[in-house]
């Protein structure tokens, strides 16, 4: 039985940890979510944009390391510098690869919402056999690479949590927030609804409707990637990141209610503490691991059991 004056530190230990990955799980479901309830599209490749801005930003990490043994010709002596640039280019590469992929494949099967599941299925195996293919990145798994600003310990109720742990945390709440504001105060995000209503009259106003829905597209991609871009700092990258990480973003969203932002927000926070959590009980009671990996499933079908349309279902 723990004691009471321990309580704090057992508390932080699965606290903190927990919304780590909360974060992780919410920049990735956050732009499935928002594909999805705008433009109704169920993208399964979406964990194959998160993770090449992972290889992206692992990328430029090394590539443009002066100690780099492939020579590059533009170095960066910045690990800092080095960080950065690796989360612009893998967000700016996911976000493009997502609204080509948007206007080339999805755009002509709208109306086919079954044809669009096996289009981003088959995408799937594409971006694994790319990654594997690609000589620098193959099919053994790469380190993390933090920048040097943020490799630092903080200690937090008598634990040492890792900064990078914390900055993954801000920079998700600071994203949630500015992305609710965005949909529900401005101009874009009243577009961009009023399209998903009914898009014949938006268009009757003069505005593109698809120019509007590539960039919503775009932008849900971008946001994976961005969360495979910080992620790769932190979790390292490897091939079968993409399959693992769509696999928690679908629960996420199951969980949240399909289609709802708040949904993605709250279903990555009790996905994130669950596992942790989980994580936990494994490590003290000596259960099997396999009960750890099994947890999110579990709280899955427990909130469908009790909400069958998900925690911000508004039918």
């Amino acid at each position: 039985m723990v004691a009471p004056a321990s309580w704090p530190k057992l508390i932080t230990g699965i606290l903190l940890p927990g919304l780590t990955l909360a974060a992780i799980y919410f920049m990735i479901s956050a732009g499935l979510s928002l594909i999805f309830g705008l433009m109704d599209v169920l993208n399964f490749a979406h964990g194959s944009l998160f993770m090449l801005g992972g290889y992206c930003a692992w990328t430029c990490n090394v590539w443009l390391d002066p100690n780099y043994a492939g020579h590059w010709p533009i170095t960066i002596a910045s690990g800092n510098l080095r960080f950065i640039i690796g989360l612009i280019v893998g967000t700016l590469v996911g976000a493009a690869v997502g609204s080509l992929i948007e206007i080339s494949l999805i755009r002509p099967l709208y109306k086919r919402p079954i044809y669009q599941v096996l289009l981003t299925l088959g995408l799937v195996f594409v971006f694994d056999a790319l990654v594997r293919t690609i000589p620098a990145w193959g099919s053994l798994s790469r380190a993390p690479i933090k920048p040097p600003m943020l490799t630092e310990s903080l200690s937090l109720l008598g634990r040492r949590f890792p900064s990078y742990s914390l900055f993954l945390i801000c920079l998700s709440v600071s994203l949630a927030v500015l992305i609710a504001l965005v949909l529900r105060r401005s101009r874009i995000g009243l577009t961009i609804r009023a399209g998903v209503q009914d898009s014949a009259m938006v268009e009757a106003m003069g505005i593109n409707v698809r120019r509007v829905f590539t960039g919503v597209f775009g932008f849900g991609s971008g946001l994976a990637a961005l969360g495979g871009a910080v992620a790769a700092s932190f979790i390292g990258v490897y091939p079968e990141m993409g399959l693992e990480y769509q696999l928690f973003a679908f629960i996420v969203v199951v969980i949240g209610g399909l289609g709802s932002y708040s949904g993605a927000a709250a279903g990555a926070l009790l996905i994130g503490l669950a596992r942790t959590f989980s994580d936990h009980l494994v490590l003290e009671t000596g259960l099997p691991t396999a009960i750890a990996s099994a947890s999110t499933v579990l709280v899955m079908a427990v909130v469908l059991l009790l909400k069958p349309g998900g925690i911000f279902n508004k039918n």
